[in-house]
């Protein structure tokens, strides 16, 4: 397929649970449209929206909730595990770690591998990397015969410090995979410390990797057969991209895409828009991510999902169940919740016209702030009197109004996000006095105002399609590829020379990283080097970059680290090295940051300015505007519809259009 006056076209796309959002570049200009997801084969929504709108793109960036969702709903692959003989039950042991300190009857889920699928080997290797016990390959043989007549169809193989000396493990996977079988070696997948978390990642990854090589592997060839030329790249948990053969065999390292790709779109405004510290707040229609950015993309290594831990990096994102679908019940008690229970795509929120129960957006529709004839810039109706029968189902409790059941569903949505944003804010010593509160998702700029009054946010940040940022970040994230390596190396205050030890690492990380890139087609790149380093004697390590690995570099980056997060360091004391990163960054072809997109399609006219009676603190006279419309400074109250989203401007507030495309909101005073 040739491409138009040589101009490449590209395409984000992001399968969220209830909407599919798309952000194609034309070479020339940007256009977005939104779909229903298909719960049922994700995929197809990818697909259906391009046949709607007729694009074919040279090159595809998504955002995949498919590993996430294999993981929540325990509907992975067949697994079983192969592990050093005393070691079986580490996945079912675990830590002394326990959620909920005071249960009576404490429940935690299975283990993705049962008892039965569970097998061990007589070896080992010793903690410097020796072998203690050597493996016998007529022993391994009949393991492979027990995990073959298990009908398992993937296998986890994690042995004994086989991040220091994986030999055994290599060749334990090389004659499972001989035999057919699809295999993740923890010296691949984590080769670092830590054998429960270790062994965890890696059976997470043989039970979700099946499934995603398999959707992976249909979205191809659909998009092929409609007209695609694919470069389909899969975006990863750090906020970079990586290749479907990557992602098919890696494929832990996609469970938090989505979210990822919103934060790197919400760097990219805010720098538009000379924002430096950021919180970005991303509501769609099951859940809300919020990470804080203090200058810089914060990283994490370990988190859980579903109850399974994993280490892996990604983007530092706490994530909570309140989205526009989010359903609102009353408890055992009496009281009020809202969510993490989600109406999502199927059959939606009761105004979408196919379900009953009340919903986040429900309320909104009832408060007049979500307009029937504007919603998806017109191309769907809301059924208003749909989503007034959902909320007045529960007001028996609030004097029997469905206003004021409204507002309350409205006020716990609104308590529970705030907590989420004091969780990565206040609770790790920042002030949000000091921050922008970039909003996108389909909800987030309904409920921005709110919640910056809430936590004394002095501005708030549209971007100029906050309905498809995550997809817009897709497009601006780079080709990355991680490298690893677990040690445990001794630094001391006053000896040299163990650091050549870690720069001996760093060479080989940076030679692998950079030979992975060109394997994908990416000559050119920069190379970013850290560590996970902590003072002798602690338990748990920071992740610290190192620009060298110098014995002064190394203690001064941990120093400063420390301080920042304890607030003191112990410069006296030895430190160890634990582990070795290297993350390998090339530039793919990207639109411009600042490019503000235009809706395609019938939606995309022009509506005329309305008022209209909306429920704030009271029912008021409120202005509806478009918002591509908008060329001044407005004050509220106003509501800003577009096709993506829309906005909600209280009294009190006033908005301003940039040049970068972004509404800056800020506070007047209250009223």
């Amino acid at each position: 397929m040739a491409e138009q006056g040589g101009r490449r076209r590209l395409l984000g796309v992001d399968v969220g649970g209830t909407f599919t959002d798309f952000l194609y570049w034309d070479g020339a200009a940007l256009r977005l449209h939104k779909r229903p997801s298909t719960p049922d084969d994700p995929g197809r929504a990818v697909l259906e929206g391009l046949a709607e709108r007729g694009w074919r793109p040279h090159e595809v960036v998504h955002g995949s909730t498919v590993s996430t969702n294999t993981l929540l709903t325990r509907s992975g692959a067949r697994c079983a595990l192969v592990t050093t003989r005393g070691f079986r039950d580490t996945l079912v042991i675990g830590r002394q770690a326990r959620p909920e300190l005071y249960a009576l009857h404490p429940t935690r889920a299975d283990p993705p591998i049962p008892d039965a699928r569970r097998f061990e080997i007589d070896e080992r290797v010793a903690a410097d990397g020796s072998v203690v016990r050597a493996l016998d390959e007529d022993e391994v043989a009949a393991v492979l015969d027990r995990v073959q007549a298990s009908r398992a169809e993937a296998l986890a193989v994690c042995l004994l410090f086989s991040f220091v000396n994986p030999a055994h493990e290599r060749r334990i996977a090389e004659m499972a995979r001989d035999r057919g079988l699809t295999v993740s070696a923890s010296c691949d997948v984590m080769p670092e410390h830590r054998e429960y978390e270790r062994m965890s990642t890696t059976v997470v990854n043989a039970y979700v990797a099946p499934a995603m090589g398999r959707y992976l592997s249909r979205l191809e060839a659909g998009l092929r057969a409609g007209g695609a030329a694919t470069g389909l790249r899969v975006m990863r948990s750090n906020g970079g991209a990586m290749s479907v053969a990557e992602a098919s065999r890696d494929a832990v390292r996609t469970v938090l895409s989505g979210p990822a790709g919103g934060v790197v779109g919400a760097r990219a405004a805010a720098e538009a828009a000379g924002v430096g510290q950021l919180i970005s707040f991303d509501m769609g229609g099951t859940s809300t991510d919020v990470s804080l950015l203090p200058g810089r993309v914060l990283e994490r290594t370990d988190f859980a999902v579903g109850g399974l831990p994993i280490r892996t990096p990604t983007v530092d994102v706490h994530t909570v169940g309140a989205g526009g679908g989010s359903i609102a019940s009353l408890d055992a008690g009496g009281a009020l919740r809202v969510g993490p229970e989600s109406a999502g795509a199927a059959p939606g929120p009761a105004a979408y016209g196919r379900g009953d129960a009340p919903t986040l957006t429900d309320a909104h529709v009832v408060l007049g702030r979500l307009r029937p004839d504007r919603f998806l810039g017109g191309a769907m109706t809301l059924d208003a009197a749909a989503a007034e029968r959902a909320v007045a189902t529960l007001s028996d409790g609030f004097g029997r109004s469905a206003t004021r059941t409204a507002q309350a569903i409205v006020e716990v949505a609104n308590a529970n996000m705030a907590r989420a944003l004091r969780v990565i804010s206040v609770e790790r010593g920042f002030d949000p006095a000091d921050f922008a509160l970039v909003a996108f998702g389909g909800a987030g700029p309904l409920h921005a105002c709110d919640l910056a009054a809430e936590l004394g946010i002095p501005q708030v940040l549209i971007p100029p399609a906050p309905g498809v940022l995550s997809a817009a970040g897709m497009l601006q994230a780079p080709v990355v590829k991680d490298a690893e390596q677990g040690m445990v190396l001794r630094i001391e205050p006053d000896a040299t020379g163990r650091e050549a030890a870690l720069e001996a690492t760093f060479a080989r990380l940076e030679a692998e990283a950079r030979a992975a890139l060109r394997r994908d087609g990416y000559g050119r790149c920069r190379v970013e080097r850290s560590a996970d380093l902590r003072y002798a004697g602690q338990s748990h390590e920071i992740a610290v970059p190192l620009r060298s690995a110098s014995r002064a570099a190394i203690r001064a980056a941990l120093a400063a680290a420390h301080r920042a997060r304890f607030g003191h360091a112990d410069t006296g004391r030895a430190l160890e090295v634990v582990v070795a990163r290297v993350k390998a960054i090339a530039r793919s072809a990207a639109p411009p940051a600042t490019s503000a997109p235009a809706a395609s399609g019938p939606e995309a006219a022009r509506t005329a300015p309305q008022t209209s009676t909306v429920v704030w603190d009271r029912p008021r006279r409120t202005r509806i505007l478009d918002r591509g419309a908008l060329r001044r400074s407005i004050a509220g109250p106003a509501i800003l519809t577009q096709l993506d989203t829309t906005i909600l401007l209280p009294p009190g507030w006033r908005a301003r259009p940039l040049a970068s495309g972004s509404l800056r909101i800020t506070r007047e005073g209250r009223r």
